[in-house]
């Protein structure tokens, strides 16, 4: 699903860091060697279709990386 943050997002915790992270191979693969933490949090976004909601998102991020592979898990109405 495409879509687009709109904002900022609120409310970030981490979930999973380093070896808790299922994906770490492929992550380190991908983007490179770092600090790799799985997040979530709450966010305004526009869908592809052009609808705007709250949605719950989770990301990876890493220091010096940055933040990568945002989806959506949940639209909250």
């Amino acid at each position: 699903m495409l879509f687009e943050i709109i904002g900022n997002v609120r409310a970030a915790e981490t979930i999973a860091h380093g070896s808790g992270i299922r994906e770490l191979k492929r992550l380190r693969r991908a983007h490179g060697d770092g600090r790799w933490r799985k997040r979530k949090g709450f966010a305004t976004v526009k869908l592809e279709n052009g609808a705007i909601c709250e949605a719950e998102v989770h990301w990876y991020e890493a220091t010096g990386i940055g933040k990568r592979e945002f989806k959506i898990k949940r639209i909250i109405e």
